[in-house]
């Protein structure tokens, strides 16, 4: 089994900056790409942003946060960062890190983000 414990959602105001962390452990042999996903209320979860481990850190974004998300990742503390700027009130969901092992995903609780002024 993989725990997944996401921190740092809140409120911003548009234009402003978040940064939300990720930290996986157990069982974290095999585990290939760590991202994000994100649900708004009456809406589908959708992808984010993930980095996969595998292929030498690659990351891949969805094109509504091209350029204004990053997503980074420490090795040594498995975890992965979401910094995300010029935020959007549109970018208002609660946001779910997502850990992809060999035998299945694992996901964190979620962490809402609110971006209103």
């Amino acid at each position: 089994q993989v725990q997944v414990v996401e921190s740092g959602g809140g409120l911003a105001q548009p234009g402003g900056s978040l940064r939300l962390s990720c930290a996986a452990s157990g069982s974290i042999f095999n585990i290939y790409a760590m991202g994000w996903y994100r649900q708004a209320p009456g809406k589908q979860r959708e992808f984010v942003a993930n980095i996969i481990i595998t292929r030498g850190g690659s990351t891949n974004y969805a094109d509504s946060v091209k350029g204004r998300f990053t997503i980074s990742r420490d090795n040594a503390k498995n975890t992965v960062y979401l910094q995300m700027n010029s935020l959007k009130p549109e970018d208002t969901a609660v946001y779910y890190c997502n850990v992809k092992q060999v035998n299945g995903d694992y996901w964190g609780q979620g962490t809402q983000v609110t971006v209103s002024s």
